[in-house]
């Protein structure tokens, strides 16, 4: 049995097809670890929920960004942002309801074995044990009757930080952007939401957040997607994982078990493979 970590698909459904026959990935012996984001701005995101959904026990992915603003857009709490988006397809789907609630029954970090699936990253304080159990804290809300309460004061950039006394939906914001929505903060935690460039364009007195010195999770290897610029990362406790498939790069797997990478060229569809 193989594990292949798959970076942000974005509704690119046939370069995640043409991926997994590069791995020879097959569902009856193998598994999927997807870093969130199935969904928005590539042609073909209803395909890829009912894909990744028909996959069952063979895949387990973690909310992103985008997930989490499908959800919105389909209760009404959050306004459709641009013209680049590509949700229509989902919502006005006959099993769009099914979809839904299988999206929403998703994890926000998911750990296993020495990892940690998480869609952007983890807070510098927070232990991989402690962000799985505050995640938990977000998926019950997610999950129990008041979802859309929840959705509707899930969105917002304040606070910024953490505070272990935090409560209510400032406790759960901050949960929901350090996991899904951070690249930079500060040494202590503090969060920007703006910079979404390279790691030469952090903001003064930003770091990005796996380069903050004695990060808590630093004795796990995290397995994230989100910033297409930074591209594919890998070292010793870092897989990052979004190559930027939706704007023209590649979609990029990586076999946990000897880190092996495939990545198909999501402009002309040809793969390629590497070993570390």
């Amino acid at each position: 049995m193989s594990t292949y970590a798959i970076g942000d698909i974005q509704g690119c459904h046939d370069s995640l097809l043409s991926l997994l026959d590069a791995c020879d990935f097959d569902p009856r012996r193998d598994r999927l670890w997807l870093v969130g984001d199935l969904v928005n701005r590539g042609p073909k995101s209803l395909e890829t929920l009912r894909y990744v959904k028909a996959l069952g026990e063979a895949a387990i992915t973690v909310l992103g960004n985008h997930d989490l603003y499908l959800l919105m857009v389909a209760e009404g709490v959050e306004k459709r942002r641009g013209k680049d988006d590509t949700l229509d397809d989902i919502l006005a789907a006959t099993d769009c309801d099914e979809l839904l609630a299988w999206l929403r029954h998703q994890k926000l970090c998911h750990i296993e074995n020495g990892y940690c699936l998480v869609h952007a990253g983890l807070l510098p304080q927070w232990t991989v044990a402690e962000a799985r159990a505050l995640a938990a804290e977000v998926e019950a809300l997610l999950q129990g009757p008041a979802y859309r309460d929840v959705l509707a004061h899930m969105w917002g950039s304040e606070p910024a930080a953490w505070n272990k006394e935090l409560q209510g939906w400032d406790r759960m914001r901050v949960i929901v952007n350090a996991m899904t929505r951070m690249r930079f903060c500060t040494p202590e935690g503090v969060m920007e939401f703006q910079a979404k460039g390279e790691v030469v364009d952090a903001p003064a007195g930003h770091l990005p957040w796996f380069d903050v010195p004695g990060r808590c999770s630093a004795d796990s290897v995290l397995v994230t997607g989100h910033w297409s610029a930074l591209g594919l990362k890998m070292t010793p406790n870092l897989l990052a994982l979004d190559s930027g498939c939706l704007w023209g790069g590649h979609l990029t797997a990586l076999r946990l078990e000897d880190r092996a990478v495939f990545q198909i060229n999501c402009c002309d569809g040809h793969s390629s493979s590497i070993r570390q």
